[in-house]
């Protein structure tokens, strides 16, 4: 015996489809502001600090420690939307001599600072802590380690692949996305 409701009633896909129709108006329609803080980071966007006492400022090269540890931000675009509505645009900044870079990290680089999606490649936990002792970013969910000296290879752990990186540039100090994220984020 069938009731109203279940899925094998011929009603069950109209209603539903009917009812997310409703939803989505109870909603509303989306925002130009809500997209443009989901996009990905931009060129000439900033980076904004996500905790600690440089809460919301504006990432200058000066104020990212050389040699680590990973600052983590988010872009904000010139206009000052904060690229912060969705997980896939947490970035991790970190700052190193130039010389120390490889040379394809130093092309992507500004002023020694390299930036990477802070999303690991194995299966998108944050990337939040950091390995003195090998200069390198760390996976706390399941420990894939990447040399961010050249390239976020994976020096360590299950990660198939390294941290996408952005292009940056310097501008008056202030560190800028040059290029988009160098591979697919997560």
């Amino acid at each position: 015996m069938r009731t109203r409701g279940h899925r094998d009633d011929p009603c069950y896909g109209r209603r539903a489809v009917l009812g997310l129709g409703l939803a989505t108006l109870a909603v509303g329609p989306a925002r130009p502001e809500d997209a443009a803080a989901k996009a990905p980071p931009q060129p000439n966007d900033r980076f904004v600090s996500l905790a600690g006492p440089k809460k919301g400022e504006v990432v200058r090269v000066d104020s990212i420690a050389v040699g680590g540890p990973q600052l983590q931000v988010y872009p904000v675009s010139p206009d000052g939307t904060v690229r912060n509505e969705t997980p896939l645009n947490l970035v991790i900044l970190v700052r190193f001599d130039p010389a120390e870079l490889s040379e394809e990290t130093r092309a992507r680089a500004a002023e020694g600072v390299v930036a990477y999606s802070a999303v690991c490649t194995h299966q998108a936990c944050p990337m939040n802590m950091w390995s003195k002792d090998r200069n390198a970013f760390v996976c706390s969910c399941h420990g894939s380690v990447f040399d961010p000296k050249n390239g976020a290879e994976v020096i360590g752990g299950p990660a198939p692949r390294p941290l996408p990186s952005l292009g940056l540039k310097a501008a008056d100090g202030v560190v800028t996305v040059a290029a988009a994220f160098s591979s697919r984020v997560g």
